[in-house]
C-alpha cells in the first residue's frame, strides 16, 4: 500500500502537462461520470449507505455541478486531500457531511457518512453511534444537535482528538488510489 501513496505524491509533481495528456488518454471524454466512478471503486453489493457517500463524494469533487469530475476538479480534488490546508479540508469535510445543503450537520447525516465509510473500507473499529456522540459532546457547545461549518471548524481545531479521528477516518487516499490503479489498467488493455 506504501507504494501507492508515493504513486499520489508523484502525480501532482509530474509535470501538468504530461499528467493532463495521461488523463486524456486514459478519460477521452477528459470527464469522469458518477457511474465510471462507482465502476471503478467496484461498488457492486455495496450498502446504500455506501452508495449515497459516494455519490456525496462525487458531487462534493464536482465543483461546477455539472455532472462530470473533470480533469481540474480531479487534480484540485487530489491535491486537496494529500496537500490542503486543515481549514481547507474541514471545509470540505463540512460540505460531505451536510447532505441536505442547509449549512449545518445533524447527527444523522454525521452517521450516515460514517456508515458508508465503514462499508466501503471494510474497517468496524468503533461503531458511527459512538463517533458521533463523542463528536457532538465535545464541538456542540450549545446542545443543539446541529453544527454550523463555524462549529465544526472551530471544535475540530481545538480537540486534536477529534481532528485525528476526521483525518483518518476520512482519508480518501485508498479511494484516489484504486482510481489511479483503474486508469493505469485502462492504458495497459
Amino acid at each position: 500500500m506504501g507504494g501507492h501513496c508515493s504513486n499520489l505524491d508523484d502525480i501532482l509533481e509530474e509535470d501538468m502537462h504530461h499528467w493532463y495528456t495521461k488523463f486524456m488518454r486514459e478519460s477521452p471524454s477528459g470527464l469522469i461520470t458518477l457511474f465510471e466512478l462507482k465502476t471503478m471503486l467496484e461498488m457492486n453489493g455495496m450498502t446504500e449507505e455506501a452508495n449515497s457517500y459516494v455519490d456525496q463524494v462525487f458531487f462534493t469533487f464536482d465543483m461546477d455541478g455539472d455532472g462530470y469530475i473533470d480533469f481540474v476538479e480531479y487534480i484540485a480534488a487530489i491535491s486537496l486531500l494529500l496537500k490542503g490546508e486543515i481549514n481547507q479540508k474541514l471545509k470540505w469535510y463540512f460540505k460531505l457531511f451536510d447532505q441536505d445543503g442547509n449549512g449545518k450537520i445533524d447527527k444523522d447525516e454525521l452517521e450516515t457518512i460514517f456508515k458508508a465509510i465503514q462499508d466501503i473500507t471494510r474497517s468496524y473499529d468503533v461503531p458511527p453511534e459512538e463517533i458521533v456522540t463523542l463528536i457532538y459532546e465535545k464541538i456542540d457547545v450549545n446542545g443543539e444537535g446541529e453544527l454550523t461549518l463555524e462549529e465544526f471548524i472551530s471544535g475540530a481545531r481545538e480537540h486534536p482528538d477529534i481532528m485525528d479521528m476526521l483525518s483518518k477516518m476520512m482519508d480518501l487516499t485508498n479511494v484516489l488510489e484504486i482510481i489511479i490503479r483503474g486508469q493505469q489498467k485502462k492504458a495497459v488493455n
